[in-house]
């Protein structure tokens, strides 16, 4: 059978079939390993699209074994997404990694809430063992250090490199002398000039629909603004983007291709516990929320009791590393409870439409047909002449 033809620019650069990129999800609530690992990555990539790894809590040597195990699993492209927020960051040659503040520094009342939250769920809370992750903190000495992870990057020919936040700036000019194609994440206009400037080569504009990490405007609205302010840096598309319609729609404004989470978050090749997906596939559009629960960035999670004790608290998160030390014995004592659904759930409003699990593969064509067939015979029907 004939597959259809969709291709951009984007396609023709980094040398892929389809104009589809795989968020580069980062990990699992308590594990190190992300969604997107080589398994996902090689199943989005042989199918034509672009897998891209989530790599920000893998340590250098780490990163470099899952990097080679995608190239024993394909021989397409591929990229690697790294977090660039400030606290993921330091020069390169120093020994150690400023650390998150102790729980014993944080303000009083918002401890309190935690046991006020941990009462009302029924949760004995205990504290956390001393290797347990902390989603945001300053990640330990060999684990995380954006720099020596660029390195690997560059060392094992890997063709495109994501920032999922911050500024590719500090990276950009090493990056691009080795032919790698810088990709940028931003939520505002304003980011997205910032990130043009600083040497992405496609601008990211992520609209609030977006699981995982997101920011507050909808990506109808963001994505023109997006393209006229960063011009002449092309703009790739993302959030509520888990079918055909919205591929086709956003390619016909202009996008040169769709970055999707949420759509891949079911398949079989994701590595998320059976529960979350289960979870996801359940949830309608407006079981979602954003909440500065567990990173103290908006986060966008299938919602659950526990954010919804937060919520009815009604404090202000504290920054990103803080945030995770206040909740890390809650957390931990929430999976020594076995009470699982209460844990981070990252998965956009295009939830609301995904009904089963299935290869990934499946769901890119699909995706592709469909959105093939609206722009190559859909529109032209809706267009006359007087």
């Amino acid at each position: 059978m004939t597959r259809p033809t969709l291709r951009t620019e984007f396609c023709d650069r980094v040398g892929i079939e389809y104009p589809v990129i795989l968020a580069g999800m980062g990990p699992v609530a308590g594990t190190g390993d992300p969604v997107a690992t080589g398994e996902l990555v090689a199943a989005v990539s042989n199918a034509g699209g672009l897998g891209v790894l989530g790599g920000v809590a893998y340590s250098p040597e780490q990163l470099r074994n899952e990097i080679r195990k995608i190239k024993s699993l394909t021989d397409k492209p591929f990229g690697v997404d790294l977090l660039l927020s400030p606290n993921f960051l330091f020069p390169k040659g120093r020994e150690a990694v400023p650390s998150a503040p102790s729980r014993d520094k944080l303000p009083k009342e918002y401890l309190d809430a935690i046991e006020r939250i941990a009462g009302d769920l029924e949760i004995d809370l205990k504290e956390a063992p001393g290797d347990e992750e902390v989603m945001g903190a300053w990640i330990e000495p060999g684990k995380s250090w954006a720099g020596s992870q660029i390195e690997v990057i560059i060392e094992e020919g890997v063709p495109v490199f994501a920032s999922g936040l911050g500024t590719p700036g500090p990276f950009a000019d090493e990056l691009k002398a080795n032919g790698v194609t810088i990709l940028s994440l931003v939520g505002t206009v304003r980011a997205a000039q910032q990130v043009a400037a600083d040497g992405a080569d496609y601008v990211v504009a992520q609209g609030t629909e977006a699981g995982g990490h997101t920011g507050r405007i909808g990506t109808l609205a963001l994505l023109p603004q997006v393209m006229d302010a960063a011009a002449p840096t092309p703009v790739i598309a993302a959030g509520g983007i888990a079918g055909g319609r919205a591929l086709a729609g956003v390619l016909a404004i202009g996008a040169e291709a769709a970055w999707c989470g949420t759509a891949f978050l079911v398949s079989n090749e994701a590595n998320q516990p059976d529960l979350q997906k289960d979870r996801i596939l359940a949830a309608a559009a407006e079981d979602t929320i954003v909440t500065r629960l567990y990173s103290g960035k908006t986060m966008r999670n299938v919602s659950n009791p526990l954010i919804e004790a937060w919520e009815r608290e009604g404090m202000a998160a504290l920054p990103m590393g803080a945030q995770g030390v206040l909740i890390r014995d809650l957390t931990h004592s929430i999976r020594e409870a076995g009470r699982q659904e209460l844990l981070m759930n990252a998965a956009g409003q295009t939830a609301g439409m995904l009904t089963k699990r299935r290869p990934a593969a499946e769901i890119l064509e699909e995706m592709v047909d469909e959105a093939a067939a609206i722009l190559g015979t859909g529109l032209d029907k809706r267009i006359t002449t007087a």
